[in-house]
């Protein structure tokens, strides 16, 4: 069961890692913009896993927005999750009703090849963040409600689609996914031992303006700006769920404020209050369908020629290590539980991005 009264707008505060990342990022400004009074304070290492400049835009783009916002507060602090003694100073410092855990070391290739920041990041830095939890608990400001990012990735080679937060996730394909099985696995261990309300959110490929470079759109238009052949995978015939990064950041906001209810089962002891919800487009895409939609919108843009030799530029290649040839999300819990359902299609998706990238890159 879900109760409806954490509030975001009360006398304690809200807390984002990862609030320089894409959805982080995201989030903060949809909370600020539509959350009056709302206290916030985001942490995030600003590592160079990606351009740095991407996320110092965004941050700079926060920082716009929370000056507009009287009534509110933002304070963003430059600091690693998995910093055990500067994640329990925040809690104690700022004694926060809810707290949103974005901040991962992401990426399922580079998990093949660099898995240590995984370790550091995905599973000791979640640790800290369940830990401080655990402290708030049976004080005076307990912490209401924790929502961590899980990733579809954790369906592994599941063959049954669309993917059901009820399915068996017991066949990751990369430590990056097993990193994320992880979290699921603990947190659900922390919500029944300590009663702490928690919420994994498994995200569908998120795309959209300010996203991240490591990921295929971003890619591709990169590579095509310079002339360089992109390479499709499965040889075209891979699907993705892809999710537009507003409709993510609605659906977090709303898991935000409907924690699990703390209640007991017949022998009197808690049940663990956690859900895990699937959050995507419920319709996946094919890969050639997805870049000549990309193409187009590049075009339209201005970001690309209007003469641009697509076929030129793109090479079939075989699946690599780590990758599955469909994601596909069942968000019916989502839509029971949130009356929530994304829809941004994906030329509408992809057009907003083309734009984006025109003003960020080619109008400097």
């Amino acid at each position: 069961m879900l109760n409806k009264n954490v509030l975001l707008n009360n006398d304690r505060y809200v807390l984002v890692t990862g609030a320089a990342g894409f959805i982080g990022a995201n989030l903060v400004m949809e909370l600020l913009r539509t959350v009056d009074g709302i206290k916030l304070v985001g942490l995030d290492n600003v590592n160079d896993y990606y351009d740095v400049s991407i996320k110092d835009y965004r941050l700079s783009e926060i920082d716009k927005l929370a000056s507009n916002c009287a009534g509110s507060s933002w304070t963003f602090v430059r600091g690693d999750i998995s910093d055990r003694p500067l994640i329990d100073s925040l809690f104690e410092k700022y004694r926060f009703s809810v707290v949103v855990n974005l901040a991962a070391q992401a990426g399922v290739r580079y998990s093949i090849t660099d898995p240590d920041v995984y370790i550091q990041s995905n599973i000791i830095g979640f640790y800290n963040i369940l830990e401080a939890c655990r402290a708030t608990m049976g004080t005076d400001h307990p912490v209401e409600h924790l929502v961590y990012a899980s990733s579809s990735s954790v369906y592994g080679t599941n063959k049954k689609v669309p993917y059901s937060v009820d399915d068996k996730v017991d066949n990751p394909v990369s430590l990056y996914a097993a990193t994320k099985k992880s979290n699921e696995l603990m947190a659900h261990a922390y919500s029944k031992l300590y009663n702490i309300p928690s919420t994994g959110l498994r995200f569908f490929t998120v795309y959209g303006p300010a996203g991240r470079p490591d990921m295929a759109y971003f890619g591709f238009t990169n590579k095509l700006l310079k002339g360089e052949t992109i390479q499709i995978f499965n040889y075209g015939n891979c699907k993705r769920d892809f999710t537009y990064v507003d409709d993510i950041v609605e659906g977090v906001k709303r898991v935000m404020q409907r924690a699990p209810e703390k209640q007991n089962g017949e022998d009197g002891l808690p049940l663990p209050p956690y859900r895990v919800y699937n959050i995507g487009n419920n319709s996946p895409e094919n890969l050639l369908d997805f870049v000549t939609i990309l193409q187009e919108e590049l075009i339209r843009a201005k970001v690309l020629p209007e003469d641009y030799d697509f076929e030129a530029h793109k090479k079939l290649v075989p699946m690599q290590p780590g990758d599955v040839p469909i994601t596909y999300a069942d968000t019916s819990a989502l839509e029971r539980d949130l009356g929530f359902k994304p829809s941004t299609s994906l030329r509408n998706g992809l057009r907003r991005f083309a734009e984006w990238y025109h003003d960020f890159y080619q109008s400097k």
